[in-house]
């Protein structure tokens, strides 16, 4: 073990013992790193400063300069609130201050509203735990010029986290991204203001829950095709979340009234002792909800993760058995039906758009182009989906939008993910099926056939230490030089955009600008075929990830395993001729 890192990390410790910032408590489990005989623990807490990114922060909970803790959360939040005083020097402005449920969310929630009051800055305060898209909501609904939810989204029960989020409730990309970084890169432990003032915070609760829930109504696109089937057999959990108030709530609202939930699920708890991971991708998180539907004999089982932006969806297929609908599906499922819905009822307009990420799925694409919907492009995470929500305000309407990582927004009122306004319309989406006599499956296996079958995999290559990083540094250059390819599994590139350079460049060397708002290190490449490969190293893992799409033709719902399996078969033509 490096002799030196454990001096330094015993240096680092033996300074939070001399402060007298620090409680009794901090200080006696800091004692305890410092005299265990394995160092291994006062490493992971004291080797690096845990990072304030542009998303905020992330971390294992405990003492220690690397880990989510009150005082580490405390100089996140002076540094944010000093921008915020820098940006907006006059007086009477306000943030919105928000948790979910992961153990200490309360606790960091309160310091972060104390924080902002000693600043001379409003915290409204939620009572209780609430989802992430009602805290973007209310941002928008005080006039705040900012806010923080304390979450960890979909991460394991040792997580929390803390989202920075700006005035017109999305968070934060440039200017005020690296603006935010550096001044809590400037604060020191002594200029955190903890000690609160009373009179600036103000606790909500149940009127922006009534407010919110009314803007989630204007998701709706047929109210008549629920009114038909109001008795849909919905079964959902909130995995011990925020959503277990409120989107039981807002599907009566909308004029469901066969809700069943997941009873072990709807307890608030941080240690999510029913799953392994509260994270709705993975099967095994749905499995009580799956066994509750098949008892039910339900529709379909929904859930969402603890902080409810993002949601799972499960219907049955041909044969009856569960299956869960994956991301891009997802994403694919909303803009189908809003498209061709508002086009049959008369409501779409000419300056309607919907936006999707550039590694979502390509029959979103195909979808829009045919029904003459404008659909924009963007970089992955709902930050930028916002940002194209706030540049045609007042110009273009705003109707849907998603990415292939199980998050959708389907209205404006919101500047990010919103699980509960997306679960409702999956139910509306899956009324309007039942209405036919079809389920959420056979939906799905229609939008295949008259657009054109798609499967997505990703392939992760994981390259550990800094040799790792070296190594996918040096695989990205390649791939923009030696590397290149000009066929992969068989078909000819005949498009290729680099999104670091901002070109892209077609099959005979005519080059084109790329018009995004910055430039991101993400290669893509398109097929003959109309296989799609879109590469970019990990911001926060060590490793470099391939998203692959790849296409085949539906003629019915039976052709549907074949084009499954030869496109997995295709994944493994992928991997050779890129590599992997």
């Amino acid at each position: 073990m490096d002799i030196q890192l454990i001096k330094s990390c015993e240096a680092k410790a033996q300074e939070w013992l001399a402060s007298d910032v620090y409680d009794a408590q901090t200080k006696a489990e800091v004692k305890a790193l410092l005299e265990s005989d394995d160092k291994t623990p006062l490493i992971d807490a004291f080797y690096q400063s845990l990072e304030f990114g542009t998303g905020g922060l992330r971390g294992i909970m405990g003492v220690g300069t690397n880990r989510m803790n009150k005082y580490i959360v405390g100089m996140a939040t002076q540094g944010f609130a000093n921008y915020i005083n820098k940006a907006f020097p006059e007086g009477g402005k306000s943030v919105v201050v928000g948790h979910d449920c992961r153990n200490n969310g309360r606790m960091f929630a309160e310091s972060v509203a104390a924080i902002f009051s000693a600043n001379g800055i409003k915290a409204y305060l939620f009572e209780s735990l609430r989802p992430t898209p009602e805290i973007s909501f209310a941002i928008r609904q005080l006039g705040a010029v900012a806010g923080v939810n304390v979450t960890a989204s979909h991460n394991p029960k040792e997580y929390n986290g803390y989202k920075a989020y700006w005035s017109d409730g999305a968070q934060v990309i440039a200017p005020h991204d690296t603006g935010i970084i550096d001044e809590v890169n400037k604060v020191k432990i002594e200029d955190v203001k903890f000690e609160g003032n009373p009179d600036l915070i103000q606790i909500i609760g149940g009127e922006m829950d009534y407010d919110y829930m009314t803007a989630v109504k204007e998701a709706m696109v047929d109210q008549d095709v629920i009114l038909r089937q109001k008795d849909l057999n919905i079964v959902y959990s909130a995995m011990h979340g925020t959503g277990r108030v409120i989107v039981p709530l807002c599907l009566r609202s909308w004029g469901f009234q066969n809700i069943n939930v997941v009873p072990e699920q709807m307890v608030v708890d941080g240690n999510f002792p029913t799953v392994v991971s509260p994270n709705p991708e993975n099967a095994e998180a749905m499995t009580l909800g799956m066994n509750l539907g098949t008892k039910l004999n339900a529709d379909l089982v929904v859930a969402t993760d603890p902080d409810a932006d993002r949601l799972a969806i499960v219907c049955r297929d041909s044969k009856g058995e569960w299956v869960i609908i994956n991301g891009n599906q997802t994403c694919m499922m909303f803009s189908y039906y809003i498209i061709k819905n508002k086009i049959a009822l008369g409501q779409l307009k000419p300056t309607d758009f919907m936006v999707k990420t550039i590694v979502t799925t390509e029959v979103i694409a195909e979808i829009a182009k045919r029904n003459n919907v404008e659909l924009r492009d963007c970089y992955t995470g709902f930050k930028w989906i916002a940002r194209e929500i706030a540049i045609s305000e007042g110009e273009q309407k705003y109707i849907g939008g998603g990415e292939e990582s199980f998050g959708f927004l389907p209205y404006d009122k919101v500047r990010d993910k919103d699980a509960p306004a997306s679960i409702c319309l999956i139910c509306e989406i899956a009324a309007w099926a039942k209405d036919q006599g079809k389920t959420l499956y056979d939906l799905l296996m229609q939008i295949y056939q008259e657009y054109g079958f798609s499967y997505e995999h990703t392939i992760n290559v994981v390259k550990p230490g800094k040799s790792g990083a070296d190594e996918i540094k040096q695989m990205m250059v390649d791939f923009r030089g030696a590397n290149a390819p000009r066929e992969i599994a068989g078909s000819k590139v005949v498009l290729t955009k680099d999104y670091q350079a901002l070109t892209a460049t077609d099959g005979e060397g005519n080059v084109e600008k790329l018009d995004m708002p910055t430039t991101s290190n993400v290669m893509q490449w398109f097929c003959e075929d109309g296989t799609k490969i879109s590469v970019r190293p990990s911001g926060t893992e060590p490793k470099i990830k391939f998203y692959c799409e790849i296409k085949g033709q539906m003629n019915s719902a039976d052709d549907y395993a074949a084009c499954l399996e030869a496109a997995k078969q295709k994944v493994e033509g992928i991997k050779a001729s890129l590599g992997l």
